[in-house]
């Protein structure tokens, strides 16, 4: 036996001699208590008779309290191991009471238990759902590839549907590409090692190019491009932020009808940095904007059948704004366009 183990046994021995001595001295003030009140005192042997087993008597009671506290301590902790034995395998449906009397300081530990079994709940939900999502983006021009590849079979295709056939499964190979850089990109992002590199350098020149660079788009849909820049420095990461702007602006565009407008604004507040994109393009409907921003949200896909997109791009945008300790923002009603404003803010130090 270990010298700790030989130590807490003789330091319980000594517990309980002293919990027996007390007992046996309470009983002995208590009865003679009693007989002063009474004004009558028993023979002196069975006076001890009497202490004796009233001592026992109280040393039994305490005895009991403390096997029943730690049958409930034991109880409690055989609730939390079977809970986490639960959770290991996987199963979060895990619900411990702690609204039961006596646990006392137990009841933080049953809640973090709860708690954890809760978060971990919530993870795997949206780890299926990321898991589907990517599975239905991904089939989706696969489904199309493989049905242009096997129709490209057929020795009486004319030249002009085989060249279709083979633009299409360009486009859907492209698809898949930048659904790929997309993850990674947002991977990268939401991971702590991502490392931001600001510099100082002229926002109003970023967005003037990436606008010029967008060119044949807007161009090609018959669009009129309003632009009001201020001259602004900024002290950010220009390619992180070379991204957010790239985005909204495309996005403007393909929601944006042939020979509509839209017109992009750019100020230092003193405070902050406003970009701000307004376009009169589809709109979004006042239930979706809660969701925009979220991963593969798409908003109602039966109001814009043609429109095509994985649904990451907005998300990478709020996570490059949030690590530039930004804020982004939409007002939109549908069929009357939207209105996205990126604040950030001008003494950035990051």
């Amino acid at each position: 036996m270990k010298r700790k183990d030989m130590i807490l046994n003789w330091l319980g021995v000594i517990f309980t001699i002293i919990l027996f001595i007390g007992c046996f001295v309470s009983a002995f003030y208590l009865t003679s208590f009693v007989y002063n009140k009474i004004g009558y005192r028993p023979q002196n042997l069975l006076a001890q008779i009497i202490n004796s087993l009233l001592g026992l008597f109280f040393a039994l009671i305490i005895l009991k309290v403390a096997l029943m506290f730690d049958e409930h301590k034991s109880g409690i902790f055989d609730s939390v191991i079977t809970a986490q034995k639960r959770i290991a395998r996987g199963d979060y449906n895990v619900n411990l009471n702690s609204n039961i009397e006596g646990l006392g300081p137990y009841s933080e530990l049953v809640d973090s238990v709860n708690y954890m079994a809760l978060e971990l709940s919530k993870m795997e939900k949206m780890r299926q759902e990321f898991i589907s999502n990517v599975s239905h983006e991904i089939q989706s021009p696969l489904t199309s590839i493989r049905g242009f590849a096997q129709a490209l079979r057929n020795d009486n295709l004319t030249p002009e549907n085989r060249v279709h056939y083979l633009n299409i499964i360009e486009a859907e190979s492209m698809r898949l590409s930048k659904l790929s850089d997309n993850l990674l990109r947002l991977a990268s992002l939401e991971s702590d090692t991502i490392k931001v590199e600001p510099r100082t350098y002229r926002l109003d020149k970023q967005l003037r190019h990436i606008i010029l660079s967008c060119e044949p788009q807007w161009v090609n849909k018959n669009i009129n491009m309003d632009i009001s820049l201020e001259t602004v420095e900024i002290h950010a990461d220009e390619d992180m932020m070379n991204q957010v702007f790239i985005n909204l602006i495309n996005n403007s565009i393909k929601f944006t009808p042939e020979g509509g407008s839209i017109r992009i604004n750019l100020c230092n507040t003193g405070d902050t940095i406003d970009f701000r994109i307004t376009d009169t393009g589809v709109g979004i409907a006042e239930d979706d904007q809660a969701h925009i921003f979220e991963r593969f949200f798409k908003g109602d896909k039966s109001r814009r059948p043609a429109i095509k997109g994985n649904g990451l791009g907005l998300s990478i945008v709020k996570k490059i704004v949030d690590l530039h300790h930004g804020t982004i923002k939409i007002q939109s009603k549908l069929g009357e366009g939207a209105t996205f404003t990126v604040s950030l803010p001008s003494n950035l130090n990051i």
